[in-house]
Parts: C-alpha cells; structure tokens; sequence
C-alpha cells in the first residue's frame, strides 16, 4: 500500500522511520528526541540485524535523521534541499551537527529519510558530499527516498501498523486551496447569511439512516445537529444563487474528491466520526486561512453540510 507522505505530518513521518528502522536494524533503535542544538535524531547502539545487509551489517552508533516536507513530487537535487555551493539548504544545515557528533565519537553510521524522489546520481553525489565533509565512510552513509520507503514497506509491513497509519491518514485531502475558497466566500457573505431559516433542508436520506450506514455515533450526530443544522438551508440558498454558480462549481469540485477519497481510504470499522474529524485536522493543519479562529467553525459547517446534504457518504441506495 501506497501512502501520501506529503500529507503526514513530521511526527508520523518520524514514527514511520522508526519502526521501519527497528526492522533494519534492531529493536533497540530509539524514538526522534530534540537535542541541545535543537536537531532531531533517532538512534541506535550495537550491531545492525540486517542493514546494509546480514553478511556485513553496521557496528557502533547509527544516527538516524527525517527529513519531511509537504510539498508533492519533491526530489533530494532540489536546490532548497542540497547544495554542493551552499550552506542553507536542508542537508547544509545538518553537517555541522553531524561533524559534532562524529568528533564527539557518537556516530559511526548515518541514515537520512526523506519523503523526496531520490535519483541514483544525486545519492552518490550528496553521499560522497557527507562523507568529505564529515569524514564518515561512503559505506556508512545511507540515503533513503520514496522509492527506498515503498519497497522497504513491501518487505516489512507490520512498519506502517506498528506505526499506527492507516489508510485514512492518506490524503483525504488533495487541494484545500479550493475549499479555503469556498469558506473564504461564506466569510465575507456571513452578514447576509446572519437570518437563520426556520425551516430545515430536505434531505435526501433520513439523518438517522445515513448515520447508520455510516457508523456515526449517536453522541456525535446529535452534537452535529444541534450546532450546524440552522445554517445548513443558509449555505443551501447562497450556493443556490444564481450569482454564486462558480461557487457551487468549486463546491461540488471539492465534494468530489472527498467522496471518492473517503470511499477509497476508509474502512467499515472506523466510525464517520473520525473521518470527519480527520478532514477537518487536515484542513486546519494544511490551509491557514481554514485554521483562522473565525473560520474553523465555519469550515466544521461546510463539512457538516456536505454530510448532512448527502454529497459525503453513504446514502440508502449504497451509491455515494
């Protein structure tokens, strides 16, 4: 299974290369922890089980460092990441740290992971940079990229479980850019939607049903219900209006992608509500227009809008 790593954040990324590195190299392998120069490193002591390989495994002190960025299709050549020229670049940066710890004699091995693309040129080149420039063995030294990751997970994949991802921490999220927009569009238009409609939207399937065929608990419908229904019809009638029709065009982009992403990600066990849930982290945590105090409320009313309209979920019929 394929997973969106650009749609983690650091600290899955972290957990993922722990326990992948505990395959590789043993059990002992310890979890990330800031250092005093504000560094972050994973480590292990003693002889490796079975990198780079059993034959011929490390002995000694492996420093183990992630490196995430949320960016999609990102390499180890780009410019921000490596440079032979320059210091302020990602592994720029990190040299001096590992200088200290080879001079200190608390590394004798070092492994870099990214969720970067890595070509077989530029891991030979950033390599033989590191081991010039930190006097550490080229055979010391690896470099892991998403090819690396992919296949590694192949070979071990109680990594991801014993790491706690699951196909929902996959991107339900591809482009919040569009929903920032929509939510944008309500803010400003959030005087004229102030009167609240007395009479509820008809939905297309019994809210009692979908939450039942969505495994939403009754504690969190009730509390949905409660807070968003009145404004449900507002958003209905604004999408409605003939002078917001890029609006609905954008909205049911939107809707789109997540249906299809829920339907693909989810399992039957989990409950609706942590997939409501997880939208709304996603968001808040990728979009900062989405995470301002004054929209996050009124982001939770979109998703819940989109649920309550039947344009998220399953409905009777079983179709999304």
């Amino acid at each position: 299974m394929k997973y969106a790593y650009e749609d983690m954040n650091d600290d899955q990324f972290e957990r993922l290369v722990v326990c992948i590195c505990r395959y590789l190299l043993g059990i002992g392998v310890q979890g990330f922890a800031k250092g005093p120069d504000g560094g972050r490193d994973a480590k292990f002591v003693g002889t490796a089980e079975q990198h780079p390989s059993k034959a011929a495994p490390w002995v000694g002190t492996t420093i183990i460092q992630a490196k995430h960025t949320n960016g999609y299709n990102k390499s180890f050549s780009e410019g921000d990441f490596y440079s032979k020229t320059s210091q302020k670049t990602t592994v720029g940066e990190e040299i001096p740290r590992i200088k200290k710890l080879r001079v200190k004699g608390q590394l004798d091995h070092y492994m870099l992971f990214s969720n970067r693309r890595l070509a077989g040129n530029a891991e030979s080149e950033i390599r033989q940079h590191i081991s010039q420039e930190c006097a550490i063995a080229e055979g010391s030294i690896a470099l892991v990229g998403v090819e690396q990751l992919e296949l590694w997970l192949k070979y071990f994949p109680n990594a991801a479980k014993a790491a706690d991802l699951d196909p929902i921490d996959s991107p339900l999220i591809v482009s919040p850019d569009d929903l920032a927009e929509v939510v944008q569009a309500f803010a400003k238009q959030r005087d004229v939607m102030a009167a609240v409609l007395d009479t509820p939207p008809q939905i297309r399937v019994k809210y009692e049903v979908k939450n039942a065929l969505n495994n939403m608990t009754p504690e969190y419908a009730k509390a949905q219900l409660r807070r968003y229904l009145k404004e449900t019809a507002q958003i209905k009638a604004f999408l409605a209006a003939p002078e917001n029709y890029e609006l609905l065009q954008l909205y049911e982009s939107v809707v789109d992608e997540f249906q299809l992403k829920i339907i693909a990600k989810r399992r039957d066990y989990q409950s609706f509500d942590a997939v409501m849930e997880h939208l709304a982290d996603l968001l808040f945590s990728r979009d900062p227009v989405l995470r301002q105090h004054g929209h996050k409320p009124l982001t939770r009313l979109v998703l819940f809008y989109m649920y309550f309209n039947c344009d998220i979920g399953e409905v009777e019929d079983g179709d999304a």
